[in-house]
């Protein structure tokens, strides 16, 4: 679909109304599965069976294919194409509209994320309420780690302050890491553990490399110490990709067994990663991935120690 939008522009009058006639069979076609996979789904409800949280995902699922997108940035793009089709004659709104796709349609490249993507992701996050709660108890079992306490966060806007290395090798180097940051206790913000910050500056995973940074989290506006980074959160989604991340997160934590924690085989990253982003997808949250996405490896008795908690960026 997204291929077929990005080449509309080189279409005539006819080819162009088939790709209409496609879009919207498309559309309609979603509308009618939801309607039926929801009855379906209400019936069953009574039972226990079905996680109720597919219910949300399948309105959000049909506003969206209704042209009522929940994507500030999409808005007005939405509007103006459910309106009258032939606004995608415009790059830019084509752009938007379409989102990106696996390289290039023509002389169209794109890496904006759209509303074909949303869709997307509607249509996933209906498998995954279905689905998340029962891989989630499995992948428990599996590693024989257990989740100790889950729960979601929100803070105003935060500062993370630390150094872009890998010290697990460097005693003397954490050290004065951790002196540095005891020293700034001043500008605690409620949110005192240590952890490695993961994040993408907004862009897809496979798209840029992760960056991790040994450090914590401190006030917004918090001086930066000479030779160190530092990445920005606010409280509210600024629409744009990349740092400042959103002040929200999921903090998971963890007992059982340490190294299966981070155990990575047969995980998507590891253990606590796919355990925490699965809990977070069977409730019908949204990671804002990618433009805001971010994780973190939450070290409770400070780094150099066990790590046992996870942090992942969400927006309720």
């Amino acid at each position: 679909m997204s291929e077929t939008l990005l080449k509309s522009a080189e279409y005539g009058e006819s080819e162009f109304a088939d790709c209409e006639k496609l879009f919207k069979s498309i559309v309609d076609g979603f509308l009618r599965q939801n309607k039926l996979l929801y009855a379906e789904l209400s019936e069953l409800e009574t039972s226990g069976a079905v996680n109720a949280a597919v219910f949300d995902a399948l309105k959000r699922f049909d506003d969206e294919l209704s042209g009522k997108t929940h994507a500030e940035f999409l808005k007005e793009t939405v509007e103006a194409v459910f309106n009258d089709f032939g606004a995608l004659r415009r790059t830019d709104m084509r752009k938007k509209f379409a989102g990106s796709v696996t390289g290039s349609t023509g002389t169209d490249s794109v890496e904006v994320f759209g509303y074909v993507n949303f869709l997307k992701d509607c249509d996933a996050s209906v498998q995954w309420t279905l689905f998340m709660p029962g891989l989630v108890e499995y992948q428990q079992r599996d590693s024989g780690i257990k989740v100790q306490s889950f729960e979601y966060m929100k803070f105003p806007p935060l500062r993370f302050i630390g150094l872009e290395k890998d010290l697990s090798q460097n005693s003397e180097e954490l050290k004065k890491l951790l002196n540095t940051l005891d020293k700034m206790s001043d500008y605690s913000c409620g949110f005192d553990y240590d952890a490695i910050l993961l994040h993408h500056f907004g862009k897809g995973v496979d798209v840029e490399e992760c960056h991790g940074i040994w450090g914590r989290f401190f006030k917004a506006g918090t001086p930066v110490p000479d030779g160190y980074g530092y990445v920005d959160f606010d409280s509210r989604n600024d629409g744009k990709f990349g740092v400042p991340y959103i002040s929200q997160f999921a903090f998971a934590k963890f007992t059982g067994d340490v190294d299966s924690m981070l155990r990575e085989e047969g995980f998507d990253a590891n253990a606590m990663y796919d355990i925490t982003r699965n809990i977070i997808l069977g409730q019908n949250v949204c990671i804002p991935y990618p433009d805001k996405y971010w994780t973190a490896e939450v070290y409770l008795d400070g780094l150099g120690k066990d790590s046992t908690a996870y942090l992942f960026s969400v927006e309720k």
